[in-house]
């Protein structure tokens, strides 16, 4: 009996320690000093997110904050007529379920999972504690915000003013930033809603991108060729945006 309950113990001592290396998987979490993260240690939970999960609805009351660790997820606002229209996504250099949280506690809009994978989660009330208690782990957040702010901006500029062509571009390659693959698990019918056109434009897009050899289009999704070549293809927007980061997280840089 002592023997199983020893190995219990055990198995549960190593599970732990796999799920706390899981958690600084997330760059913000990462970028934590060891006594700033030792506070919300033990109020994380590692949990998988499904492909197209929807985790909050617009006006729903946000009880826990989210950060990605190799899954990516949407924020998009559902228009009056049905439209829907991307207005911010989220992958491991980040988090959602926080800002607005903050006042109303309501959601903006729909959080809806992109790439499945894995986050680390945390109640809305123990982040927040967290926050007044520790005033790095509140710069980080706040640079994290200003950093958030900076690609809204820059996305609806380029929404405004740079080809389908390029903002597609950008998704792949920001795709691949988040998820750290060649092969990204993107339809057609992802691209459609995260660019805000119809899924005929995308396939347009795609196969010019497969002829020129910078993709290829296959079973799994679409997977990048030449990196450098779609980096060509790109505005000035996914740079810009990865140097907003960057001043937060060097880490995005590199």
């Amino acid at each position: 009996m002592g023997l199983s309950h020893s190995r219990d113990r055990a198995r549960r001592s190593a599970m732990r320690t796999i799920l706390t290396g899981t958690h600084r998987a997330n760059w913000l979490l990462g970028t934590l000093e060891p006594e700033d993260f030792a506070v919300l240690q033990p109020h994380l939970e590692v949990v998988s997110l499904p492909k197209s999960a929807v985790l909050y609805e617009a006006e729903d009351i946000i009880s826990r904050t989210y950060f990605p660790q190799n899954a990516m997820v949407g924020l998009i606002n559902i228009m009056e007529d049905g439209h829907l229209v991307e207005v911010a996504s989220f992958g491991r250099e980040g988090m959602f379920g926080l800002l607005s949280a903050l006042v109303s506690r309501e959601a903006f809009g729909r959080y809806k999972v992109q790439i499945p994978g894995l986050a680390s989660r945390i109640p809305v009330s123990r982040i927040r504690e967290a926050m007044s208690a520790r005033p790095k782990l509140q710069r980080l957040v706040a640079g994290y915000t200003e950093a958030l702010l900076a690609q809204t901006f820059q996305v609806a500029s380029c929404n405004a003013v740079h080809t389908v062509e390029a903002r597609c571009c950008n998704w792949i390659l920001s795709t691949r930033d988040r998820v750290d693959e060649d092969l990204l698990p993107l339809t057609h019918a992802d691209l459609a809603e995260l660019l805000g056109v119809q899924r005929s434009t995308v396939s347009m897009v795609l196969r010019s991108l497969q002829t020129t050899g910078l993709i290829s289009q296959q079973r799994g999704g679409i997977r990048i060729v030449d990196q450098a070549g779609l980096e060509g293809v790109a505005c000035e927007c996914y740079r810009k945006i990865r140097q907003s980061y960057a001043k937060v997280l060097p880490v995005t840089s590199a």
